[in-house]
């Protein structure tokens, strides 16, 4: 795992989410009109995220509740974990079938295989379309230049990652930052007390990859707090 010298105390700050927002607010519109959106939501599960893994799938579960409200948006869950082992599901199309997969997943000690979740977008894309790349985890232990070049390759694609980093590693701050530029998508960190946000913000991108801006507009005015600003942002664009 990272070094302890690799880390320093950092948090969510308003100025860090509003960074996050205007990114999304800047994306185009992601589906054609009547064709489903398509999100791909990849967790590190090795076991420096176990403390926090109940609070993850909480919100994950509401992000899987309001895209399913929009009745366009096709789901594929992905981690890595343990020694080399990378799992990726079937495309769900409603939230049950998806938590009840989810809830089978246990972490286990590892290093991180962001590589292979990147190699996987990509192969996917190709075939069919991926209108959003979704990953969180809390570190990096893999080649800088490896992962850039494959985010390279997804920008190129148009699959936008929103990186959500979990704790103060560095390194993984660096990495993730580079790869949302090179995907043209964003990059925001959290911890404990800023869980309410992150789920705004999953969700917020959810909706966005189900239905575009206009879907976007009406969560925002149901939700209010973050998911507003970025609807208000995304007027000004």
């Amino acid at each position: 795992m990272a070094d302890k010298r690799d880390k320093l105390p950092t948090k969510s700050t308003s100025a860090e989410v509003d960074a996050f927002l205007a990114k999304v607010a800047g994306l185009p519109t992601v589906t054609a009109p009547g064709s489903r959106g398509r999100l791909m939501f990849a967790m590190d599960a090795t076991a420096s995220r176990e403390p926090s893994w109940d609070v993850a799938c909480d919100i994950q579960a509401e992000m899987f509740k309001e895209t399913a409200e929009l009745g366009g948006l096709d789901i594929q869950l992905c981690y890595y974990r343990g020694f080399g082992e990378f799992f990726a599901s079937p495309w769900f199309d409603n939230s049950a079938a998806l938590l009840k997969q989810m809830s089978t997943v246990h972490c286990a000690g590892g290093a991180t295989q962001i590589k292979r979740v990147f190699e996987h977008a990509l192969k996917e894309s190709r075939r069919h379309k991926i209108n959003a790349l979704v990953f969180v985890g809390d570190c990096m232990e893999e080649d800088v230049d490896q992962l850039c070049d494959l985010g390279g390759q997804l920008g190129i694609l148009g699959v936008p990652a929103f990186l959500f980093h979990e704790g103060i590693d560095v390194r993984a701050t660096h990495t993730f930052t580079e790869l949302a530029r090179l995907t043209k998508g964003a990059y925001c960190p959290f911890d404990a007390s800023s869980a309410s946000q992150l789920r705004d913000l999953l969700g917020a991108v959810a909706v966005y990859a189900a239905g575009g801006r206009k879907a976007l507009t009406h969560f925002g005015k149901r939700k209010g707090g973050l998911v507003r600003q970025l609807t208000d942002q995304m007027a000004k664009t």
